[in-house]
């Protein structure tokens, strides 16, 4: 697993960071990646979120499993190929300390989220989540099959996010020449951008929902593997506001309310 080197020592957010991680791949460490390496892992990126919206969907469990799975695996299988066994340096084995960042950093995201977006809508400027609105109307094996595709779709959110983030931190300390801190910064916003994009057609083309709303909770979420640099700690808070929406709609569909 990568550590803070010497760069990282007079570059890092001190009062932010887990002290003894350092992103991965970004200056050499754990393993190097050439500029067309991370093409073909960003291409793959693309390749899974494609197979994640393109393909065929069915009534099934099969073919939506598929597809979440796929979502994941296609770009964790390309960046395994040129990063070899270092491709797990976006992980780490959780702990106690990690949990409770999940929970602190998805309360954030609902609270900077729900700022945002609760004007927005009673303004009438946001679109519903069919997936969401559909919720509702499920119940039993289905809605635990529901949540357990979900999951894994979640996770492979995740890694369109952090994988893009790990290539732009790269290209742009790497090749800009820019600072440790001033390339996290424009690779985390242009990642909430390259994330808000991807919620577009979700949303029906509805920008400033996407871009103000989606790309607003992916800055939040992205926070947590800024600190932990550990996928699975966003990844973590990434499931309970999703799921805690979803339960909340369950809730409000129960007592006669309406799903948001």
């Amino acid at each position: 697993m990568p550590t803070a080197g010497e760069d990282g020592a007079n570059e890092r957010f001190a009062w932010f960071e887990y002290p003894d991680r350092d992103f991965p791949f970004y200056d050499g460490i754990p393993a190097s990646l050439s500029g067309r390496q991370w093409l073909i892992v960003i291409a793959a990126v693309v390749l899974g979120f494609a197979a994640l919206v393109g393909l065929p969907s069915s009534d099934s469990i099969v073919m939506p499993l598929v597809k979440a799975i796929l979502f994941s695996a296609i770009p964790l299988t390309a960046l395994a190929a040129f990063a070899g066994p270092h491709w797990t340096s976006i992980f780490y084995a959780l702990t106690w300390r990690d949990f409770g960042w999940m929970v602190v950093f998805w309360l954030l995201n609902m609270a900077v989220t729900a700022a945002v977006a609760y004007p927005l809508m009673k303004a009438g400027a946001t679109a519903d989540n069919a997936v969401v609105s559909a919720i509702a109307q499920k119940s039993g094996f289905d809605l635990a099959i529901f949540f357990g595709v979900t999951g894994i779709q979640l996770f492979g959110e995740e890694v369109f996010s952090i994988l893009p983030f790990l290539a732009l931190l790269w290209l742009l300390h790497t090749r800009f020449g820019f600072e440790r801190k001033p390339a996290i910064v424009c690779a985390w916003v242009g990642c909430a951008i390259w994330f808000g994009a991807a919620h577009l057609p979700t949303y029906h083309w509805n920008f400033i929902q996407c871009f103000a709303v989606i790309g607003l909770a992916r800055i939040v979420l992205l926070l947590a593997y800024l600190k932990t640099k550990n996928i699975l700690v966003s990844f973590g808070a990434h499931l309970l506001t999703d799921w805690g929406i979803f339960v909340f709609a369950l809730a409000s569909a129960a007592f006669g309310g309406k799903a948001p």
